[in-house]
């Protein structure tokens, strides 16, 4: 097995967490509730401990954002100055009739009034609800529909465009703040308003997720997860107080808010944010002249980087980044070991959910890397794999190597409360003391975790299951191929047999010679059992907005089958 072993860069300061192990044995959350000051009176909220807390001292002029507009334009706001704007953003909020409880709306691009408006929400007791700026009318409709949104945070242009046309179908909504038209003055001329003693246990976040059919889900967060915003960040990020950090991830997705809003700010760090799309130049660009020490990503990105070639990272000085991680579906080894030669050190990956709020598994600094792993439990994290029968009997798996449903015990601080309006729907993803994730994994011998695939994702064929990410991360070592995406299809004797869509790199032709190629490589790597019997050649695969392969998609197109929920989709309706 292929193992990076953990290094520093010379001059890096010493891992917050240096020995995991350890750190499981002895942490306890009410440790990790006592790193943050908490509420002067008593209670606790997201908003003070990312910014107030940091402004009332030391680090009050240290820089919490440097914005990087996609035109040029550089904006700078200290913890000082972010404490103050929020401040009086909740007092705008006050003066419209907004209080605790009330659902706020952010649909905007990544400007700083984005998160002057997320954390003056939050100071309110107000709940927030990010959404992705380039959703099209009917999924914004159908989240403030469910949401019950009192304020929508939006531009001109996108209230005019993707708003205005369902207005009248949102009968909750009272008020639009426009960041492009006015929004600024109604701040300036607000009140400061003191932050809100919301309790721990305050509804504070509302993130939807996208269901495999019907509309979306809506899971409710509370302000006692900002403990492990804050520990994770520390741990799983290893997050220092002078470090520079970006988190490539829209605020739109849940990464976007606990590791592009709060993590870092209760980190006391100082965020970049990046208004511009993908685009290699630009991004090893930022990470050079913002001398980028730490860097959460995606997959795809990292994918769009290697099809870029190496020589346009070796044109740039990344001498300051010290560690780098990824997330949103398993990264393939490749793109592990790529990283390590290519940017001088590994992509450390790690596993989490909207629904577990804030990172369970990954690879840390103080863990050996296994390309291909997510890592091991965080400490305070309990882990396990599972299997649950068809009477709903939940079995935990010690043997190791063996795949089952991934489970977590439940008691972290960022599990989500449930989902708004769906009791029934949250109460099933509970069973037998675990809560179950859909993900199906296995535990190797020393403890580290092996994402496998969503549970409906996996492929019974002739007697074997099969992972597609096992597949997939398989036909990405041939050269050729730029992306993979891997479903079963029915078949009559073997039930169902692997068939694998492949996006080619620069440069390929789609030919029956290369698909006869592919199909050789990918049996000779997993043998025939677990190969694909077809291959077909698309120019793009399906995804959402946070870099998931939608393999549901890939099969309904497949087999003819009703699409469901697409309202996540990279490139869809807007």
């Amino acid at each position: 097995m292929d193992v990076i072993r953990k290094a520093q860069r010379p001059g890096a300061p010493s891992p917050n967490m240096p020995d995991l192990e350890r750190a499981r044995r002895e942490f306890r959350w009410d440790t990790a509730r006592a790193w943050l000051d908490g509420l002067p009176g008593g209670g606790l909220n997201i908003a003070h401990e990312a910014v107030d807390r940091h402004a009332a001292g030391a680090r009050g002029d240290h820089v919490a954002i440097r914005w990087l507009g996609k035109h040029g334009a550089v904006v700078e706001l200290t913890y000082a100055e972010l404490a103050e704007r929020s401040g009086r953003f909740a007092g705008l909020l006050a003066a419209l009739g907004v209080g605790r409880g009330d659902v706020v709306f952010a649909l905007t691009p990544r400007v700083p009034e984005l998160y002057v408006a997320a954390l003056g929400t939050l100071k309110r007791g107000a709940v927030l609800s990010p959404l992705f700026s380039a959703f099209g009318p009917e999924p914004i409709a159908a989240r403030i529909g469910i949401g019950r949104g009192k304020v929508l945070v939006t531009s001109a242009a996108l209230y005019q465009k993707k708003v205005a046309p369902i207005r009248d179908r949102l009968p909750t909504l009272e008020h639009v703040l426009l960041v492009d038209d006015g929004l600024a003055q109604q701040v300036a001329d607000a009140p400061v308003r003191a932050t809100e003693p919301t309790s721990p246990d305050d509804l504070a976040l509302l993130h939807f997720t996208s269901g495999t059919t019907g509309k979306p889900k809506g899971a409710m967060h509370v302000h006692a997860a900002v403990i492990a915003h804050h520990a994770t960040g520390k741990l799983a990020l290893d997050l220092h107080p002078d470090d520079i950090f970006w988190c490539t991830a829209d605020p739109g997705w849940v990464t976007g808010t606990s590791y592009g809003i709060i993590a870092p700010l209760t980190c006391g760090v100082t965020m970049v944010v990046d208004e511009a799309e993908f685009a290699a130049d630009r991004w090893y660009r930022v990470l050079a002249e913002e001398r980028v020490t730490v860097w959460y990503t995606a997959p795809t990105a990292i994918r769009m980087l290697m099809k870029a070639g190496p020589e346009l990272a070796r044109g740039h000085d990344l001498s300051r980044l010290r560690f780098a991680a990824s997330v949103g579906e398993p990264l393939n080894p490749e793109a592990v070991i790529w990283g390590a030669e290519v940017l001088g050190l590994p992509f450390h990956d790690n596993w989490w959910q909207t629904e577990t709020g804030g990172i369970m598994i990954g690879n840390v600094p103080a863990l050996d890397v296994r390309p291909g792993s997510m890592g091991k439990p965080l400490p305070g994290v309990e882990a396990g794999i599972v299997q649950v029968s068809d009477e709903g009997e939940v079995t935990e798996v010690s043997e190791p190597g063996v795949e089952g449903q991934l489970a977590l015990r439940p008691g972290w601080p960022s599990m989500f409360r449930g989902y708004l309006g769906e009791e029934a729907r949250y109460q099933k993803c509970f069973a037998g003391g675990w809560y179950l994730t859909g993900d199906l994994a296995r535990k190797d011998a020393d403890g580290y975790y092996w994402f496998v695939g969503r549970a409906d994702d996996v492929i019974k064929s002739a007697g074997h299951l099969i992972g597609p990410f096992e597949v997939e991360s398989a036909l990405l070592e041939h050269p050729a191929v730029a992306e993979a995406g891997v479903i079963g299809v029915p078949h009559p004797v073997a039930g169902a047999i692997v068939k694998a869509f492949v996006a080619l790199k620069p440069g390929h032709a789609t030919t029956d010679e290369l698909r006869s190629e592919l199909l050789g490589f990918a049996r000779k790597r997993l043998g025939p059992a677990v190969a694909p019997r077809e291959i077909a050649f698309v120019a793009d695969l399906p995804r959402t907005r946070s870099g998931k392969i939608m393999r549901r998609l890939l099969r309904a197109r497949e087999l003819g089958l009703p699409e469901g929920d697409t309202s996540t989709l990279e490139g869809g309706a807007s």
